[in-house]
C-alpha cells in the first residue's frame, strides 16, 4: 500500500538521479517523470543529475561525446527553473579521466555547455570481477583510480573545483582512499553507501560483506576529501531480495534491512559528510519514491534538527556549490 510522505516540512535536495529520454532497462525518465516523484509529497526543491550515459554526441572526437549528456540535462534543467517544481540545480557528468591533463580540455567543454550548473564528473570503476556481478561501462580495470594518468585527469577536477563521484563495490573502496591520499585537493563523493554487494558469491553473507564495508568506511572516513552518498539501497544487487516480491517494502521494511549500515555510516563520516539520495530511476525498481524518502526520514529521527538538514539538504549543498 502506497504511503503518505512522513514530515514533509523537511527540504530535500536529491543528491542523486539519472535522466534519459528513451526506454532503458529502468524504463523512461525524463523530466516529467522525475517531477512526478518528486512532487509526491516530500518537499523536494533541488536535484543534482548524476552521469548515466544519456544523449552522447555521435560525431567529433570520442573523448568530447559526453559533452552531450551535459547539454541535454542543461535543457531539461532550463526548463526545470521556469516551472514549478525541483529545480534540476547541479549537474555531474562524465569525463575519461584517463586522458591525463587532456581531461582538462572535455571539463571545459563542459563547463561551457552546462549554464553555470556542472560540478564535476563520475568516471566508474565498479567491477566484481565475477559474471554474476555488473560492471561499470567498459568494464574498467581493477587499478583504475591508481594509475597515474586518471590521478593526473582528476588534479585537473581538483584545479577546477570540481567534484568526482566515485562508484565502485565495497571490496574496491580501498581504491578509493587511494585516489583520496593521492589527490588530497579532490572532492570526492562516494556513491550508494560504498557498493555493498549482495548477489551471487556474496549472497546470504550480508554480516560479512557490511563488516568489510565498515572496515572501509573508517578508512574513507579518516580522508578529509571524502565525503558519502547514502543510498542506493534499493538496487537488487545489494542482495534485499525486494525484486522478487509482488510488492514494494514499506518504508519500515526498509528501516528494518538498512537502519544499521545507515547509522554505521553516518556516524562514522558525520552528518556534514553525508547526504541521501534516491538513486532513481534505478532504486525504482524495488522501492517508492515516498517510502524510500519515509525511511531515510525514519533512520535518521535519532540526529538533532540541524544534523538532520545537513543529511536532507545541507551536504548536497555544499559538497556540489548549490546556491
Amino acid at each position: 500500500m502506497a504511503e503518505t510522505a512522513i514530515e514533509p516540512e523537511i527540504e530535500i535536495v536529491d543528491a542523486h538521479h539519472h535522466l534519459w529520454d528513451h526506454e532503458t532497462p529502468y524504463g523512461r525518465y525524463d523530466l516529467d517523470e522525475l517531477r512526478a516523484d518528486t512532487g509526491a509529497g516530500h518537499n523536494v526543491v533541488e536535484t543534482v543529475f548524476i552521469d548515466c550515459g544519456s544523449n552522447y554526441l555521435t560525431t567529433g572526437p570520442e573523448s568530447m561525446r559526453p559533452v552531450g549528456e551535459t547539454l541535454f540535462v542543461t535543457a531539461r534543467a532550463d526548463t526545470s527553473d521556469r516551472t514549478p517544481g525541483a529545480h534540476i540545480s547541479a549537474i555531474v557528468s562524465h569525463v575519461n579521466l584517463g586522458l591525463g591533463q587532456g581531461a582538462g580540455d572535455v571539463l571545459d567543454a563542459h563547463i561551457e555547455a552546462a549554464g553555470g550548473r556542472f560540478r564535476g564528473i563520475r568516471h566508474s570503476g565498479a567491477i566484481s570481477g565475477t559474471s554474476e556481478v555488473v560492471s561499470s561501462r567498459g568494464e574498467p580495470p581493477a587499478d583504475l583510480y591508481r594509475r597515474p594518468a586518471f590521478q593526473a585527469g582528476a588534479r585537473e577536477l581538483a584545479a577546477r573545483r570540481l567534484t568526482f563521484d566515485a562508484w565502485q563495490y565495497h571490496h574496491q573502496l580501498g581504491e578509493v582512499v587511494a585516489l583520496a591520499r593521492a589527490v588530497p585537493d579532490l572532492r570526492i563523493i562516494v556513491n550508494h553507501l560504498g557498493g555493498p554487494i549482495g548477489i551471487g558469491s556474496w549472497a546470504r553473507r550480508w554480516d560479512e560483506v557490511h563488516a568489510d564495508l565498515r572496515r572501509h568506511l573508517g578508512e574513507l572516513a579518516a580522508c578529509e576529501n571524502v565525503w558519502l552518498k547514502v543510498g542506493g539501497i534499493g538496487m537488487s544487487r545489494f542482495g534485499t531480495g525486494w525484486d522478487r516480491t509482488v510488492e514494494d517494502p514499506s518504508s519500515d521494511t526498509i528501516v528494518d534491512m538498512w537502519d544499521n549500515t545507515v547509522r554505521f555510516a553516518i556516524d562514522t563520516f558525520g552528518p556534514s559528510r553525508c547526504m541521501f539520495e534516491s538513486n532513481y530511476p534505478v532504486d525504482g525498481q524495488t522501492v517508492g519514491y515516498v517510502e524510500l524518502w519515509n525511511a531515510f526520514k525514519k533512520m535518521s529521527a535519532r540526529y538533532t534538527p540541524d544534523e538532520r538538514s545537513d543529511l536532507f539538504a545541507g551536504t548536497a549543498r555544499r559538497a556540489y556549490h548549490i546556491g
